[in-house]
Formats: structure tokens, C-alpha cells, sequence
């Protein structure tokens, strides 16, 4: 029998709309995914490291990157959503101004403490956005940084009474409330694209689940977490 597993590598951003309704419906058709959730930059060193799998979703980027070294197909390549940065705070406490660049400034200033990503795409941004605001040492000094994964955790926990990240990430912890996309001038969106791999064992499923992906009910599903679908 064939194997009706896929594998997948794949950037933080999706995981919501994946986790809620994406991979249920697919295991609804009789398949299964395995998907190894981690951000893009990391995604790009394994794969400079030897690493494959059957399908990646990265940036726009990386991917034109990754077809560029005949790393995966070109011609399966998918573009899936376009997402904005948010800021959130626990369930229920004040929601801070951030209307605009002045605004968010003074509110990240007066921050108890701020959880970004270090190795996330919104973290590498916002590391340079707080340098470009000149807040950089103020913000750092009391900010609550991880290697990769959620920043809303550290809300949770109560080390931040801030995060930054894609909100599709922020969403994916419970008991947190996003505040708001950064406002314009401050915000930077992120494009998204999925692809098979070169020598994937099972092309034919490959191209199933990538139609999967960019499917009315995926639509929906990403619009409901957060992100922009731009199929």
C-alpha cells in the first residue's frame, strides 16, 4: 500500500490556519502530514546542511532562492499569503496605543518588557525597526527574546507584558489578545511561497497537497488567522 504520509517543513506563519483547519481537512481525504514547524532562516540552514523533505514553505525569498540552486521545483512552486506584524497583550489587560510610529515607540519604551523572536523573520525586523527608532537599548534591556517559537508564551508566563510577531504566530497561543497590526511606517509584510522538493518520493501527493494549500477552504481558514491568501 502506498504510503499516504507527506512531509513538510514549514515557517511558523501558517501553523494557526494549518493546526484549525488545513491539516484536519487533509487528513479528512485519508492522508497524514508530518510538518516541522520553524522559521524560515533556520529552514535555510538545514537545507544548506543536507536537509530535504517533501514540500517547504518559506518566504518569497528564500524560495526564489532555493529554485535559483535547483533545490525544488520550480514549476510546483505556490504562492500562498502576504502577513503583517501585530503586537498583543495577555487576555485581558489594557490594550496599548499604537494608532501610529509615535505612539508604538513611546509604548515599547515604556514597556515592562517586549518578547520578539530572535531568529523569526518579525524579530530580525523588529531588532532593526527598534534600532531605526532609536530604542534599541532602552527596548533591549528588558526584552524577553527566544531563539524561535511563539512570543505570545512569554505573556502567558507573564516574563512580557508585550509580544511582537506575524499575528497568524501571536494566534496560535491562547489566552493572549492581539492589539493590532504595527502601523504603517512601522509595519513590514511578508510573503509566503510553498514548493515540492527536488526527488520527492511521492510527487503525485506532493502536487494533491499543494493544491490542498491554495484550496477555497485554506482561503478562508488563513483569512480567519490573520493573513492575506494572494490566490
Amino acid at each position: 500500500m502506498t504510503n499516504q504520509k507527506i512531509r513538510v517543513i514549514s515557517a511558523l506563519v501558517v501553523r494557526s490556519p494549518f493546526d484549525a483547519a488545513i491539516l484536519p481537512a487533509w487528513s479528512d481525504q485519508g492522508y497524514s502530514a508530518d510538518v516541522g514547524w520553524t522559521p524560515t532562516t533556520v529552514i535555510m540552514k538545514n537545507i544548506a546542511d543536507g536537509f530535504r523533505s517533501d514540500i517547504a514553505i518559506v518566504t518569497v525569498q528564500a524560495m526564489d532562492e532555493l529554485i535559483e540552486k535547483g533545490i525544488v521545483e520550480a514549476g510546483s512552486r505556490v504562492e500562498l499569503v502576504v502577513s503583517n506584524i501585530g503586537l498583543a497583550v495577555k487576555a485581558g489587560a489594557r490594550h496599548p496605543n499604537i494608532a501610529d510610529v509615535a505612539a508604538l515607540t513611546k509604548t515599547l519604551v515604556d514597556a515592562r518588557s517586549v518578547a520578539y523572536s530572535i531568529g523569526g523573520a518579525s524579530g530580525i525586523y523588529f531588532k532593526s525597526l527598534i534600532e531605526k527608532l532609536g530604542i534599541a537599548d532602552i527596548v533591549n534591556q528588558k526584552a524577553s527574546t527566544i531563539p524561535e517559537g511563539f512570543t505570545a508564551e512569554k505573556l502567558i508566563g507573564g516574563e512580557a507584558d508585550l509580544a511582537v510577531q506575524q499575528i497568524s504566530e501571536l494566534l496560535v497561543v491562547p489566552n493572549i489578545e492581539v492589539v493590532g497590526p504595527l502601523p504603517k511606517g512601522a509595519q513590514k509584510s511578508t510573503s509566503f511561497s510553498a514548493a515540492m522538493f527536488k526527488g520527492a518520493a511521492q510527487p503525485e501527493l506532493c502536487s494533491a497537497f499543494l493544491a490542498h494549500i491554495v484550496s477555497p477552504l485554506a482561503k478562508t481558514a488563513y483569512q480567519e488567522k490573520g493573513l492575506d491568501p494572494v490566490f
